[in-house]
């Protein structure tokens, strides 16, 4: 007697694991020298010329303040920064996919993000010095911007990003609660609760994990048996795809179709994001050669999501090195005077912080406040 065929595929475990690998093709529109492979594709995204040179000038933005970050770091004037170098198009094509009454739900490296909601540059450089206003998340004309502060534990803001989500499907809102991580993210409990309990409800939310290759310097491979990030999802019930987190309209696509899914009541999307941190996990001391190789990083560097973004506008004839020329002259005297403003904000005193600990201080904590104010702390 023979077993069924279909029996036989279920207990035949490296078949299985077969499957998993090949159960996510990956999304692309654009191939890496900028050619568009999939014209069908772009035309469903619906971008226009005006909004595609705007994505590119997001990019270019997100560039620019890296660079200039990095070397505030050095020179002791910044705090902590996780650099973005290499994830343009999985940061800001998919950002640019939501609009202003989502809901960012952000990472350490992603502060971009939050500047492309209406976010001032001042404020995001006070974040990166622990000062209190850096958590004030408002325009500089006092509207609210619609994000969490920036979250140092990893993968915690899945969880936060499910609760808002869920409330926005309660009050049928048109809109979503959207969240970011890394792979490392992927490895973490939060990221897995936080999906289930979305799922189960069908909360307003959108998945995004950047796979860059490593959780600070653990590789991926090393952390997840899991294929692709992407599986995890369908272990939550969720639609789950992969996208080349290099190309932008991909990215952008994806972004776009998970986002009217979500916000329509279907519930959450996954989405990982293929990409490559080109450059330190921070500039805290990390150094990337300790655990990945120079020829690995130089192949990354030719896979440049820039460089592609690039040749497609320049070979749609809507850009060119001299507008982006200007552009990024533009750039750097905004960041220029968006760093002598956090320059000139007051210094927060020992007696502030100990303000700012708790909404009503305890006795003790007044006393304390009341001496260090006098001795002008």
């Amino acid at each position: 007697m023979t077993i069924t065929e279909t029996n036989k595929k279920i207990l035949d475990f490296n078949y299985q694991l077969a499957a998993q690998d090949e159960a996510f093709p990956t999304l692309q529109v654009l191939a890496n020298d900028g050619s568009v492979v999939d014209e069908a594709a772009l035309e469903r995204t619906g971008l226009t010329d005006d909004q595609l040179v705007e994505l590119m000038k997001h990019m270019l933005f997100s560039r620019e303040l890296d660079i200039r970050s990095t070397k505030l770091a050095k020179q002791g004037r910044f705090g902590f920064f996780a650099p973005t170098a290499g994830q343009e198009a999985s940061q800001m094509a998919s950002a640019f996919a939501f609009n202003d009454e989502d809901w960012l739900f952000p990472g350490y490296r992603d502060i971009p993000e939050i500047i492309m909601k209406g976010w001032p540059v001042w404020k995001a450089i006070l974040w990166s010095r622990g000062h209190v206003q850096g958590n004030v998340m408002t325009t500089d004309d006092g509207k609210d911007v619609h994000s969490w502060f920036p979250q140092i534990i990893i993968g915690a803001q899945y969880v936060e990003a499910t609760g808002v989500a869920l409330g926005l499907k309660k009050r049928q809102k048109d809109a979503v609660a959207y969240a970011y991580t890394g792979d490392g993210g992927t490895s973490q409990g939060d990221f897995y609760e936080a999906m289930n309990f979305a799922a189960a409800y069908q909360a307003n939310a959108v998945f995004i994990a950047q796979n860059n290759g490593f959780a600070i310097s653990t590789p991926r491979d090393f952390q997840t048996a899991a294929k692709h990030l992407a599986a995890k999802g369908w272990a939550a019930g969720i639609p789950s795809v992969v996208v080349d987190g290099n190309d932008a309209i991909a990215v952008y696509l994806a972004a776009k179709e998970a986002r009217q899914w979500a916000a329509s009541g279907n519930g959450p999307v996954l989405i990982e994001t293929l990409t490559d941190r080109l450059e330190p996990h921070s500039t805290a001391g990390d150094d990337p050669l300790r655990y990945r190789t120079k020829d690995d990083i130089d192949a990354w560097w030719q896979k440049d999501p820039l460089l592609r973004m690039r040749h497609f506008l320049t070979q749609r004839g809507i850009w060119n090195e001299e507008l982006e020329t200007a552009y990024i002259a533009e750039v750097n005297a905004h960041i220029d005077d968006q760093i002598k403003r956090a320059d000139g904000v007051e210094k927060q005193k020992i007696s502030d912080f100990l303000k700012n600990t708790l909404e009503v201080p305890s006795q003790v904590m007044q006393e304390q406040i009341a001496t260090f104010e006098s001795e002008g702390k």
